[in-house]
């Protein structure tokens, strides 16, 4: 018996539309099901707008089926035109290969790949799209598709109206290409069930129309969530941009915040969506985060637990003791003689920073003046006489007060508070 991936997915929220609901959910309790999900890899990472696919394909193989992650190497040539504006740059291959190098990283984050018989697989498939020509492309694929039909997805017919923006001949193609890319696995590794997002569902449904054509065989389209948070945003973008998987993109800490700033009335559907956490515990945490929201405790959970499925428990541990040493209270406040070498370094890319080279002791005005922690002397006598200043955990209380070499973090760090919201590290070489 085997367990019903439908069922979990209808439970948490991560299904759009399916093209047959009722047949799927009886495969699912009675066979391993071998699904797909499509990564047209156009950049050197996925982002979190890709985390509910990818979350698609890690509940269905930790419910004993067999995911395939399909990267676009051919596909992504030419880029899917599906709630897209106007047409996409064309990529070259080897920036391509590169990409999906990057990718693959980040889908192991996800997927096992060596676990048996449901290990899950990454697959390109510029190998199979590469060897087709185009004369067979059109006699075996392009007669088994309606122009009408195609004509009349929202997506194409508003190309088409709009001089401005217009539709290639390569991206019409893209829903061909797309199908036969279904059939492809299906023949090959009995795949029957194409995911995806919303916008992604007249393609599914080609996809699944010409299996059933051309090989007589049942296969499936579901089609997941495009979320907006509560306020009408964009799940996903902030005013830097897309948030990335790669550190190197969103670095951890960035990627933590992303989450704790959470609106309320998003927490729990985003628990449900991204995140491994049993229901019933995850009503819990709502419960008690509905007793003092101004905690914002569901929402570090949250950060928590997304950060470490997407880089690591410690990477997660690291981006929450950052966030609670800039902006934790009481209790839950980090200080700083907690600090390793590795969280300065991320708050060295987060907050301002500078290098200076002085002989201590020194005044702690010249330090902050010198660091360009304070534009002068003068405002740095200000924030001390107002009690703005702590450093290292130690108030500054005397405008005359100097720094000893003792209060160096790691012997040349000075982590400086200047009022409620102001931060600077200062790399002190004597």
């Amino acid at each position: 018996m085997f367990e019903n991936v439908y069922e979990v997915f209808g439970k948490r929220g991560c299904i759009e539309w399916c093209s047959n609901p009722e047949r799927l959910s009886e495969v699912f309790c009675t066979e391993m099901v071998t699904a797909y999900v499509g990564f047209d890899p156009t950049a050197d990472s996925l982002h979190v707008g890709h985390l509910i696919p990818l979350m698609g394909l890690a509940w269905l193989q930790k419910l004993g089926h067999r995911p395939i992650a399909v990267a676009g190497g051919g596909t992504g040539l030419i880029g899917d035109p599906s709630g897209k504006s106007k047409e996409r740059n064309l990529l070259t291959l080897e920036i391509m290969a590169k990409n999906i190098e990057n990718v693959k990283k980040q889908l192991a984050h996800f997927l096992d790949f060596d676990c048996g018989d449901n290990s899950a697989l990454l697959v390109n498939n510029y190998d199979w799209l590469s060897k087709i020509s185009f004369l067979d492309f059109l006699r075996d694929v392009g007669k088994h598709f309606s122009i009408n039909n195609l004509l009349a997805r929202d997506y194409i017919r508003s190309r088409i109206e709009d001089p401005e923006k217009g539709i290639s001949y390569t991206e019409f193609s893209y829903a061909l290409l797309q199908s036969y890319d279904f059939a492809h696995l299906f023949r090959e590794y009995g795949c029957r069930l194409q995911m995806g997002g919303n916008d992604q569902q007249g393609n599914l449904i080609a996809g699944v129309d010409y299996i059933r054509r051309t090989t007589g065989g049942e296969a499936f389209g579901l089609t997941q969530p495009l979320l907006l948070t509560s306020s009408g945003g964009k799940f996903g973008k902030t005013e830097d941009g897309a948030v990335w998987l790669d550190p190197a993109r969103t670095s951890t800490y960035r990627f933590y915040q992303f989450w704790i700033n959470t609106e309320d009335a998003d927490v729990e559907r985003l628990f449900k969506l991204f995140t491994f956490l049993p229901l019933e515990e995850i009503e819990s945490i709502i419960a008690e985060h509905k007793q003092n929201p101004e905690k914002r405790a569901a929402q570090k959970l949250l950060a928590f637990e997304t950060t470490k499925l997407v880089h690591s428990e410690k990477a997660a541990n690291d981006a929450a003791r950052t966030s609670e040493l800039l902006f934790g209270s009481g209790d839950s406040a980090v200080k700083c003689s907690e600090l390793d070498e590795e969280i300065i370094a991320i708050l060295s890319n987060e907050i301002p920073y500078s290098k200076i080279s002085i002989d201590l002791p020194c005044q702690v005005t010249e330090i902050l003046s010198a660091g360009s922690a304070c534009e002068s002397k003068g405002e740095a006598k200000r924030l001390i006489k107002q009690g703005g200043v702590t450093l290292n955990d130690v108030k500054i209380t005397e405008e005359g007060a100097k720094i000893e070499q003792e209060l160096l973090l790691h012997g040349k760090y000075i982590f400086a508070r200047l009022g409620k919201k102001r931060f600077h590290l200062i790399e002190v070489s004597l």
